[in-house]
């Protein structure tokens, strides 16, 4: 099927993203009686699924020290709860566990869950937290952990799965996808800063309203569009930071035991929670007996993964110490050569689950040795960006927080509608000029 010339809008990108905006915005279209042939135009530069949202680890949690993130997340879950099914979500559940030096904020983070109505357990103290885990799961054993939340209807789903669920919603819902045609350049309209049509690999398509959801690949058509590739954040005192860089990027690192995820459960018999842990605790190699961490804060999680059939996991990502330019976003993922999990991820990952259980005890034979991962594109803060520029271009900066956000697409369909969304209202560029950032946690991961 060859590609239209025109359309109404156009959406850069065919991960979660640009797939559930689609979805949305022709559900909301047709309920209007205006959804037509060509409104809503999904590009694709590889197939859907191919990108971060198709590699990505699944998780599905709203905590976050920010009020702003736990708003958006607390929709974001109502919609993979509404959609379970279709989108291939388990709502297992999700435990945040900590050591003292976490304590207080995740206090915060329980009662503000609170105040918008989403379910979960929050328990204090050394010996509650111990008990708690170990009516759980029974050879619990990590030391020193002093709050555990437990969220209820968080979970985890399969990452191309749900990314493929996506699809079809957005295809049974009258969106038009198209796959290998890669979007090389954005035209502007005579006299006006508007993007009137985009230039692609298989010809010109014009448009109304334009939609960047490129992941990773955000900063390319920033650079397109000419915006700043600095900006200077405005501080408490008034006075302005040094140019910032826009743009920068994070590997993630994950990996997998060779195990039957079927065979953990919990001592009701039901499914295990996602278990994330950050702890200041010595961490000892449980392959070579050597200090991993020593009086740091580390962390990361794991959870036995029936569409990956193994328990999957992850740490704390890195920072790239690259200029962008010197960066290298294709090969993506699993097909990279460089950004690859490290011989120091594995052994620290499977060291930890065995901090954390006695069974995991020698758990390193079990690694998978295979390719893993991927690389995101993160602003000033490494929260995301959704804001309208050069009057017709919406841009979704997810600022490597994607998968989990599943209603973005309903968020960002009631904006290109004429809306405004008071959840997304934290999340505007104007916020570094206006000094409007979110809080900072004390967890090692930059988005908590």
């Amino acid at each position: 099927m060859g590609i239209p010339t025109n359309c109404e809008y156009l959406i850069i990108g065919a991960g979660i993203h640009g797939l559930s905006t689609a979805w949305h915005l022709c559900q909301k279209l047709s309920k209007k009686g205006q959804l037509k042939e060509n409104s809503v135009v999904v590009l694709e530069k590889t197939k859907v699924a191919d990108g971060a949202s198709g590699v990505a680890c699944g998780i599905v949690r709203n905590n976050y020290y920010q009020p702003a993130m736990r708003r958006l997340m607390d929709h974001s879950i109502k919609v993979w709860n509404a959609n379970a099914d279709a989108l291939t979500f388990k709502p297992v559940g999700y435990m945040q566990i900590n050591s003292e030096l976490m304590r207080e904020g995740m206090s915060e983070v329980y009662e503000q869950q609170k105040e918008i109505n989403f379910e979960s357990t929050f328990i204090e103290g050394k010996d509650d937290c111990d008990k708690y885990m170990k009516d759980l799961l029974p050879d619990w054993q990590a030391e020193d952990i002093t709050s555990v939340l437990h969220e209820k209807n968080s979970g985890y789903g399969a990452n191309r799965g749900a990314i493929e669920g996506f699809y079809k919603l957005a295809l049974n819902a009258g969106a038009k996808v198209f796959e290998g045609v890669e979007v090389t350049n954005l035209l502007s309209s005579n006299g006006s800063g508007s993007i009137s049509a985009v230039e692609t690999s298989e010809g010109k398509i014009e448009c109304t309203q334009l939609v960047v959801a490129a992941g990773p690949w955000v900063r390319k058509f920033w650079e397109i569009l000419e915006l700043p590739n600095t900006v200077k954040i405005k501080k408490p005192d008034g006075t302005f930071t040094e140019d910032l860089q826009m743009w920068s990027y994070m590997a993630l690192e994950e990996g997998e035991l060779e195990v039957d995820p079927h065979s953990f459960k919990t001592s009701n018999g039901k499914e295990y929670p996602v278990i994330h842990v950050d702890t200041e605790a010595t961490l000892i190699s449980n392959k070579t007996g050597e200090v991993i961490h020593e009086n740091e804060m580390w962390g990361f999680y794991y959870k036995p993964d029936v569409y990956r059939n193994c328990i999957q996991g992850g740490s704390s990502p890195y920072d790239i110490q690259k200029s962008n330019k010197d960066v290298a976003v294709d090969p993506y993922g699993h097909n990279s050569l460089e950004f690859q999990p490290t011989a120091f991820f594995e052994d620290k990952w499977t060291s930890a689950m065995a901090f954390c259980q006695k069974q995991f005890d020698g758990c390193h034979g079990k690694y998978r040795k295979q390719k893993g991962g991927g690389i995101g594109c993160v602003t000033p803060d490494r929260f995301p960006v959704f804001d309208q520029y050069k009057e017709n271009v919406y841009i979704i900066a997810d600022a490597n927080h994607g998968y989990k956000m599943a209603g973005i697409g309903d968020l960002v369909s009631e904006e290109l509608l004429g809306g405004k969304s008071d959840i997304l209202e934290p999340f505007r560029f104007s916020r570094y000029e206006e000094g409007k950032l979110h809080p900072v946690s004390k967890s090692p991961f930059p988005w908590s």
